[in-house]
């Protein structure tokens, strides 16, 4: 059965089983996948996979469920377990589906994964390591072909046929000289073809040199209240704060920070951040949201002002506030004018934090973490890789104290950062 006859075939069921409001997602998907492990390559694999997700409203009560089996009985099965959540559910008149709206195809991507350009940048990036940085352990690397096409139908007449594709790249990897190693580090990006070496790509060449720098360490000279440069990989660490207080569970609650908020100075004027999923550039982004609209790109900060929360249709019933028009992620943080070199010489005491591991921070954005991968800056220069060092303070000042933006930005395919410095930073 087609995957529009398949989802029509349910939401008739859904409708006919007696829910009020019904939507189904029938995603054919399809992963092909090479890898390595310890610098040997292992494993190629492919999956194929049929999911059907379910939802359903009746009597102001939802739930929502996914199954695998494609055949009566697994449908019908499903739509009873459903029929169950929706009983034993708590009623709330904010529940809800998206309205009827144009039906549209979107697509986006190659048909067909290229085995030879996947094995060539594997290769290639296995052996390259082995001949420029011999220290450099690979522990993984791999490159995966992801294939999805969803026909998304809801009884409101909503009718979305999508089928998007892409190539993953993903590499961790750590130097080790003697009994000294670096720390581990892991990076990688999408496209949607594999015509640039691994290397080239997303920085990892200079990753690649900096982790046999981190073999040898040194701790910061004393504790000291100062500046970070947060490098494009350790962004999402520090700006995800605020992503995560604009969305439904905390602005439902009244606990969000950012509570009332819009269209006020909520971070410094030198910040823009965009959620970009529909976007040209965009590489493994969505055309439909969770809850079935057409999604758009939206601008999430501008210039430091807080232009659009994250709510759901849910949410945006709940709080009376207006619905966002995506789901988030793919997220873009508009480069700054100044370079990352006169960047550093601008640094008088301060730490350009590559990777960050820390606990959540509390609901007034205290935070303390460990950096990884990471230089102690002083008088304008890179001084030394440090070891593993505590960061703290509070990411609502981090965000209100950025004293400069790199021009220079990272693409990682879903999203883009450039290099951010900010203030107020206590290193011990």
């Amino acid at each position: 059965m087609s995957r529009e006859k398949l989802a029509r075939a349910c939401l008739h069921r859904l409708t006919n089983a007696g829910f009020d409001k019904a939507q189904c997602a029938v995603t054919d998907s399809e992963t092909h996948e090479l890898s390595a492990e310890a610098g040997s390559l292992n494993l190629l694999r492919t999956n194929f996979d049929t999911e059907i997700r379910l939802l359903g409203i009746a009597d102001h009560k939802r739930a929502s469920i996914s199954i695998n089996g494609a055949d009566d009985a697994a449908i019908d099965a499903g739509i009873q377990d459903l029929l169950n959540l929706v009983r034993g559910s708590e009623p709330d008149e904010a529940y809800d589906i998206a309205p009827g709206q144009a039906p549209e195809s979107f697509s986006c991507g190659p048909s067909e994964p290229d085995y030879d350009s996947m094995y060539d940048r594997i290769d290639e990036i296995l052996e390259y390591t082995r001949a420029t940085y011999p220290v450099i352990n690979m522990r993984s690397a791999g490159a995966t072909f992801n294939r999805s096409q969803t026909r998304f139908l809801n009884s409101n007449g909503v009718d979305f046929e999508s089928d998007m594709s892409r190539y993953d790249v993903g590499i961790g990897f750590a130097s080790k000289e003697g009994a000294a190693t670096s720390s581990m580090m892991g990076t990688g990006y999408s496209a949607f073809d594999l015509n640039e070496q691994v290397k080239d790509c997303a920085y990892i060449d200079e990753l690649f040199r900096q982790s046999t720098e981190q073999i040898k360490t040194k701790p910061v000279p004393a504790k000291f209240l100062g500046e970070m440069i947060i490098t494009p990989h350790c962004l999402h660490s520090f700006i995800g704060f605020l992503l995560g207080k604009i969305v439904d569970y905390d602005l439902i609650s009244g606990t969000s920070i950012y509570k009332d908020k819009l269209n006020q100075q909520v971070a410094s004027e030198k910040l823009s951040i965009h959620s970009r999923p529909v976007s040209a550039n965009t590489v493994g982004g969505y055309f439909v949201t969770s809850d079935g609209f057409k999604a758009e790109d939206v601008t999430i900060l501008d210039a430091g002002v807080l232009k659009s929360y994250q709510l759901s249709l849910y949410g945006a019933n709940k709080t009376g506030l207006s619905r966002a028009v995506n789901s988030g992620g793919c997220y873009f943080v508009d480069p700054g004018d100044t370079s990352l070199d006169e960047i550093i010489k601008g640094t008088k005491q301060g730490v350009l934090i590559g990777r960050f591991s820390g606990g959540r921070p509390n609901d007034r954005g205290d935070f303390s973490g460990v950096a990884k991968n990471s230089y102690y800056v002083e008088d304008g220069k890179i001084q030394y890789p440090i070891s593993e060092t505590m960061v703290s303070g509070n990411l609502i000042d981090l965000l209100a104290n950025v004293e400069a933006v790199s021009s220079e930005l990272i693409h990682f395919g879903r999203s883009a950062s450039p290099w951010v410095k900010v203030s107020g930073i206590t290193v011990s």
